[in-house]
């Protein structure tokens, strides 16, 4: 007599377009002791965020990083700054978790996820219920003071900024204040990034969803990982530098994959 879990992974393999690696992830994801997820720009498209490198579509395909998102710019002329990132802080602002986002908060309720490390800015993880979630670039969350470097919660000035695009301005010494967010020129933060090769030394499972793994240094914590011996789960549209060492590796679109793959680890753990 055939086991039920043989004859619906055979089922799941047939249907599967990914010819059975939804099953093989689940299996990893069930069988590790240790889970970390690294998500980038490819895990929030899906909530109507662009992403910044995509031909013809991504925001630097449009706009110039050195002319509009680097430190310099916002310190000469934080006018233009703000007037450029205020469309996008709309769309952040409004957008909501696709279903990768619940889908990874799905896995730590469960424990089989530890932490998320995200280079997004947008707190989609967070808004889904992911608990511990370490954002290496920055966050639009909150703001900080250029003069006397107090933090402030974003959502103090959003709506006047959003409204009729107003810069948000420090109470205490009238300074502009600055998104904390990671700009070029700017180094990580240093907390967040230190936290994240932290859980890239404990993890011998990695998962990285949506990310082209094209910006340093982050691009290298899979290659951290594998060298710490961790197996690899990659799944991403376009492929990466480090597809050939993956144990699983997905081009396809994280909103789809990763419930599929919660949904097999969940019928695991029902066996």
């Amino acid at each position: 007599m055939r086991h039920p879990h043989e004859e619906h992974s055979q089922h799941y393999k047939n249907g599967d377009p990914f010819d059975g690696k939804i099953i093989k992830a689940a299996s990893l994801i069930k069988a590790a002791r240790y889970t970390t997820v690294l998500t980038g720009a490819g895990s929030s498209t899906p909530s109507g965020i662009p992403d910044f490198r995509t031909p013809g579509s991504g925001l630097w395909t449009r706009f110039s990083p050195t002319d509009y998102a680097s430190l310099t710019a916002f310190r000469h002329h934080p006018e233009e700054f703000f007037q450029w990132l205020r469309p996008l802080a709309n769309l952040l602002v409004q957008a909501d978790p696709n279903p990768s986002h619940v889908a990874l908060s799905q896995l730590e309720e469960h424990g089989m996820v530890r932490s998320v490390i995200t280079q997004n800015i947008d707190c989609l993880h967070q808004k889904a219920g992911s608990k511990v979630v370490i954002e290496v670039h920055g966050t639009l969350d909150t703001l900080s003071c250029i003069g006397c470097f107090k933090q402030f919660p974003s959502k103090r000035y959003m709506d006047a900024y959003l409204d009729d695009g107003t810069m948000p301005k420090c109470p205490h010494c009238n300074r502009i204040l600055k998104p904390d967010v990671v700009l070029f020129g700017e180094q990580l933060p240093i907390k967040s990034w230190l936290k994240a090769k932290n859980e890239i030394k404990h993890c011998d499972l990695m998962i990285v969803a949506g990310s082209s793994l094209t910006v340093t240094p982050v691009c290298e914590l899979p290659l951290l990982a594998l060298n710490n011996q961790a197996k690899l789960i990659l799944i991403n549209l376009a492929p990466t530098y480090i597809d050939n060492y993956a144990e699983v590796l997905i081009h396809g679109d994280v909103s789809n994959v990763l419930p599929s793959i919660v949904e097999e680890v969940l019928r695991m753990n029902s066996l």
